[in-house]
């Protein structure tokens, strides 16, 4: 039995794609998208009649509400293969306005409902801010479950349970990357991986309060920290290390689980999560990095559309 095979059945693997054969070749639970992955799908020639389309379709609009029924477009696709959910970004803009990212949030649901698509099948991206968090809160409490995203420190994982998110998607590799940088190493066993190290803290105070809220591990570079996180809720996994763990036949250890986990809740304040995530350089610099580049890639689908129009 493959390692992957031996992963499925301790953990939920979402696909970190929007390469259509890949899922359907892979078979995972769910898709996570962000403004990266739709700007790779809408280059390929899969998607090439879709992105035409669209544009035709909604020619005169604002190209940010054409990049939104772009979005869509690619995960209703998705949402036609895995059986289960398809997370949908809302624009990284929208990071620092509550309402404004509440109101994309309505429209991308909208959108997906004209599609024949009900909101139990979409997960709402929203990046872990204050105000995302916030924007979160109120749409769990509409029903529209959410996934918090670029999430870096315990604080942010505090304020998202707070909230009643629905799942959250701490960036393992993306902490690596910081750590590796500072401490100017070339890598990390995977018990000592900061990033992985990481997720283990907020999987062990979730898990030992009693908070329902999903953590999912994302942003890998490399099997070893999947292994070493095997057991968590979910992970959301690149078709390359998907294919990696596939083709390996060596046995897997689970490495997290409820009963292992011990801890005490402490809910979070505002002063207090802008303190903390202020104190934490890794979790205040990558934050800010993550949604400066899904905004850098969301003006480049937007210039892409408008070449066409």
């Amino acid at each position: 039995m493959s390692k992957l095979e031996q992963l499925r059945d301790m953990t939920v693997v979402v696909a970190d794609t929007g390469d259509v054969e890949a899922v359907r070749r892979l078979k995972p639970q769910d898709c996570t998208t962000n403004p990266s992955i739709v700007l790779k799908a809408v280059g390929s020639e899969y998607f090439a009649d879709t992105l035409s389309e669209t544009i035709q379709a909604n020619r005169g609009k604002d190209p940010s509400m054409v990049a939104d029924a772009l979005t869509v477009a690619v995960g209703a696709e998705l949402a036609g293969i895995v059986p289960g959910r398809v997370s949908t970004e809302v624009d990284a803009r929208l990071s620092f306005d509550e309402n404004a990212a509440v109101d994309k949030a309505m429209r991308l649901i909208e959108a997906y409902d004209k599609r024949g698509i009900g909101s139990e099948r979409i997960l709402i991206k929203l990046a872990s801010t204050w105000e995302g968090i916030r924007a979160a809160e109120r749409l769990q409490k509409d029903g529209i479950d959410c996934n918090l995203t670029l999430l870096f420190s315990m604080a942010q994982a505090k304020a998202c349970a707070d909230a009643g998110a629905f799942l959250i998607s701490p960036f393992v590799g993306r902490i690596t990357d910081w750590y590796k940088a500072a401490e100017g190493v070339e890598g990390y066993a995977p018990d000592e991986d900061p990033g992985v190290k990481s997720v283990r803290a907020i999987y062990d105070h979730y898990k030992s309060n009693g908070i329902d809220t999903v953590v999912m591990g994302a942003s890998f570079r490399n099997a070893g920290q999947i292994e070493a996180l095997a057991g968590c809720d979910r992970l959301t996994i690149s078709p390359d290390l998907l294919d990696e763990l596939e083709g390996d036949q060596g046995d897997l250890t689970r490495r997290l689980s409820p009963a292992q986990a011990s801890g005490t809740a402490t809910a979070i304040d505002e002063p207090t999560f802008r303190w903390d995530l202020n104190e934490d350089a890794m979790a205040t610099e990558k934050l800010a990095e993550g949604i400066r580049k899904f905004h850098a890639d969301a003006e480049k689908l937007e210039r892409l559309i408008a070449e066409r129009t």
